[in-house]
């Protein structure tokens, strides 16, 4: 652990040193103030438009970070030659891949707790400047239940970062990237693979999708974005069945991308 503890900070600390993660968190942060003045000009409806483009300012950099960082933590060190002097060292191949994830997920968590705190801010504005005569917001504006849904961002992004750390034991970052992607963006539409035979003749057709919609990540389970801006209650069992699933899938792509990376040769 100690090992694994070492590593995380290393990639910590660098990742914080990056230049482009201060550009994606400050323009995040520079659009949840923005959406407040595009808010003003759609009279009725602009705590509707702050929380839903705070939340998906959020989510899509915090995207950018998991995939843009993640495909680059092992395949960097392969491609500068660096992982045969660290590989030498006492650390084993299991603990050099669990400590670059942890570190990432500690930088995505970070990075998100300063967008979080910009966009609460954003909101606490904007209920200070609501004229008490005028009545109350249908919803708080700073509802503490939109913590449930940016709660699941990070279960969601800590998957995405696994499935972009899997990719890069044994892809280039731009295969890498392009395979997180697209498995993220085909993970939002799961259901329909669930739904595929009444469109389809096929059965072959039909049960291969069958099969992927067991086998694919369901990241649709994890937007529930919408629910809370029109402040739909949201049941802690279904946030925490949600998370359970994410940390198992997360679990079982991190045990895959640690067996290829420990059966890579480097010479």
């Amino acid at each position: 652990m100690r090992t694994i503890a070492r590593v995380a900070v290393s990639v910590f600390r660098e990742s914080v040193r990056d230049r482009i993660l201060y550009s994606i968190v400050a323009f995040a942060v520079l659009l949840m103030a923005t959406s407040y003045l595009l808010g003003q000009l759609t009279a009725g409806q602009d705590i509707k438009i702050v929380k839903d483009l705070g939340l998906a300012s959020i989510a899509t950099f915090g995207l950018f970070i998991a995939v843009f960082i993640g495909i680059g933590l092992v395949w960097k060190e392969v491609e500068k030659r660096s992982i045969d002097s660290l590989l030498s060292k006492p650390i084993r191949r299991s603990e050099f891949v669990l400590g670059k994830y942890c570190g990432l997920v500690l930088t995505l968590v970070v990075n998100i707790a300063v967008m979080t705190a910009a966009f609460y801010g954003v909101l606490a504005f904007l209920d200070w400047q609501l004229d008490p005569l005028t009545g109350e917001w249908p919803v708080p504006p700073a509802d503490p239940h939109m913590l449930k849904a940016i709660a699941l961002i990070v279960v969601e992004l800590m998957l995405v970062t696994a499935i972009a750390l899997f990719f890069s034991t044994f892809s280039t970052p731009f295969l890498s990237a392009g395979l997180t992607i697209g498995l993220w963006v085909i993970g939002h539409f799961n259901a329909d693979l669930a739904n595929f035979g009444a469109v389809v003749d096929s059965p072959a057709v039909v049960w291969l999708a069958r099969v992927l919609y067991y086998v694919l990540p369901n990241f649709a389970a994890f937007d529930i974005k919408a629910q809370v801006v029109h402040g739909q209650p949201i049941a802690m069992s279904y946030v925490g069945l949600v998370a359970l699933y994410g940390l198992a899938y997360v679990a079982l792509v991190l045990t895959a991308a640690v067996v290829i990376f420990s059966r890579r040769d480097f010479k």
